[in-house]
């Protein structure tokens, strides 16, 4: 990633004029006569402030999230500089509208709103139907001829659209979380917006609602065998990476099975990351670490009751199993023995019966006896765990019943709850469900965003186990040192700078994780945490960042490399790194209530 970066984008939908695009009425008199732009426009200028302003009126007069949704992917593809910075400048309210919960409903009717979230043939990504994996080659070449020199993508977020969010098979639809998640790694951590690439496997899908929607999108056929789906995967994968061999890979939102088996195949053959796996464990243990220092009990006491079995929840787990090892020195058969799974058929045991999917294999319980939990609550009685983590997609699975209980379990210590299911309409409980439950005493992080709540005079302030504290940062240091691969000791190197991060007013007030509007200060302190650990490993190749890893300016370095949005027009004309122009966010406006 180089330092002279620019928000000067080439236009992808004809526009003749790059700064004239993403200036708009903050262009000069002498610039438009130049451009042969005079009598064309409005005859007044302005400065950037003014067209933040214009656009958070326009913004919060949308009735609906779904409408914010469709403006702001306008205004992205049409002046990416203004788009920034007003996302930077109201973080907090626009990252629920260009992210969760917002997104899923996007990717829902994403092909009835495709023709309006940019200009006629606006270049925003990769659609890559299974019918043209062969000709990947063309493919990637006519993505090349899009873009301008120097520009070609470090960063790609790709997804088969099978398991998104909650919400299941939207086939091509999921093209919606590879463009979110990359909007998230520029306004989290600085990634350069004209070198990150979105990407779709178009392979079909098996809800055959959107296979019998006249206006879907993708192509219309069910899914392929897991033998067709490698073989065709891995080529699109192993193209993509000889065209682009520096190129961080995210997977996204694979169904379970493929989840693992693309990133066991890859992770040492590319660099590489599954945020479903490794980036939610890399959060919740961020959080986790936390919770356990204000929960009151020695660690080795934690008892940890985990609803749903799927990537995201082993994933997870398997992260916390490290975190007792590597910090509380506990062995790896004691630390695991720490945890129980609930699926749909029960209690996960090595007796129960069926046939395990692979990646349970690891938790199921081998000292049950006779014993089998059907529910959630015959395993809370048997269990009597100190920590419940949702991932089950279920909502309400954490009943008023279940959370009293909790609370009735563990009078000696506080009890962490985590619903993390995505959207809300997914979550297993909300915040303030869980402080009325637990007398105001929980330990509480969940995966989407809940309101604050206040009892006796004092507002509490959820924490949000969302994976935007993180994968920003591990995208940001895979790019800035170029490790050959990302290793489970690189996450948990983040997870920890995640749990120091939290300043001494948040630790006062109890959050488990930082204010979200610190994130890009945090997502410096997280890449630098990252960068350390590869170089420690020998694992780094950048010879930069190998020579940097133990000064202890690593942490500004990393932010003089953060992309900013122009701050001016004179920024804007030079095309000069606006890496080094920090903007204070302001408090000139206030934020927009969306």
């Amino acid at each position: 990633m180089d330092s002279g970066t620019s928000s000067a984008r080439r236009s992808r939908s004809g526009s003749p004029d790059p700064i004239a695009s993403n200036a708009g009425t903050a262009l000069p008199y002498a610039t438009r006569s130049a451009l042969h732009l005079k009598g064309l426009v409005p005859s007044g200028v302005e400065d950037f402030s003014a067209q933040e302003q214009r656009a958070l009126e326009q913004l919060n007069m949308k009735s609906t999230n779904l409408e914010k949704y469709i403006f702001l992917s306008w205004l992205r593809t049409t002046n990416i500089n203004l788009f920034y910075r007003l996302v930077l400048h109201n973080l907090k309210a626009i990252a629920p509208v260009i992210y969760t919960p917002t997104v899923g409903q996007a990717c829902q009717e994403y092909s009835h709103i495709y023709p309006f979230l940019a200009p006629p043939n606006n270049v925003d990504g990769l659609y890559i139907p299974l019918t043209e994996v062969e000709n990947i080659g063309e493919i990637i070449g006519n993505y090349r001829e899009s873009i301008k020199e120097g520009d070609e993508p470090e960063i790609t977020v790709i997804t088969d659209g099978s398991r998104i969010l909650g919400l299941g098979d939207l086939g091509m639809n999921g093209m919606g979380i590879p463009v979110g998640k990359l909007q998230l790694y520029v306004a989290a951590a600085g990634l350069n917006p004209d070198r990150c690439l979105p990407i779709v496997l178009d392979f079909g899908t098996d809800t055959d609602k959107y296979l019998e929607d006249p206006l879907y999108l993708g192509i219309r056929q069910h899914r392929p065998s897991d033998t067709e789906f490698y073989a065709a995967a891995n080529k699109v994968i192993g193209a993509l990476h000889q065209a682009f061999p520096n190129m961080f890979i995210q997977f996204e939102d694979f169904s379970t099975d493929h989840a693992f088996g693309l990133l066991e195949h890859w992770r040492h053959r590319a660099l590489c990351f599954n945020d479903d796996i490794q980036g939610t464990g890399c959060v919740i243990l961020g959080g986790f670490i936390s919770a356990v220092e204000q929960a009151g009990i020695p660690p080795k006491d934690q008892r940890i009751l985990f609803v749903g079995a799927g990537s995201a929840g082993v994933g997870v787990a398997k992260q916390l199993v490290d975190y007792f090892v590597i910090a509380h020195g506990i062995p790896e058969a004691e630390a695991k023995a720490m945890f129980w799974f609930v699926d749909s058929r029960g209690m996960i045991t090595a007796n129960r019966g069926d046939r395990l999917a692979q990646h349970k294999v690891y938790f199921a319980r081998e000292d049950n006896g006779s014993t089998q939990c059907a529910s959630i609550e015959e395993a809370l009685e048997y269990v009597r765990p100190t920590a419940l983590i949702g991932l089950s997609t279920i909502y309400k699975a954490f009943s008023e019943k279940i959370l009293i209980r909790m609370n009735e379990i563990n009078t000696q210590s506080r009890p962490i709850v985590f619903p993390l299911s995505n959207p809300e309409t997914k979550a297993e409980c909300s915040f303030e469900e869980a402080m009325r439950c637990t007398d105001n005493r929980v330990l509480f992080a969940s995966g989407t965003a809940f309101p604050e709540y206040t009892a006796n005079g004092r507002v509490y302030v959820p924490g949000q186990g969302n994976n935007m504290y993180v994968f920003p940062a591990i995208g940001l240091g895979a790019v800035l040192c170029k490790p050959t691969c990302i290793t489970d000791t690189m996450i948990y190197a983040v997870s920890k700078a995640l749990a120091a991060s939290l300043n001494e007013q948040e630790k006062a007030d109890g959050e488990l994780y930082p204010r979200i509007e610190r994130i890009r200060e945090v997502s410096a302190e997280l890449a630098a945490a990252f960068i350390r650990q590869a170089v420690n490993e020998g694992l780094a190749k950048d010879q930069m960042w190998i020579s940097m890893a133990g000064d202890k300016d690593l942490v500004a370095e990393v932010r003089r490399f953060m992309w900013l949005p122009a701050e001016t027009f004179e920024q804007l004309r030079q095309c000069c790194p606006h890496t080094h122009h920090h903007p204070v966010m302001p408090h000139h406006h206030e934020e927009s209530k969306l």
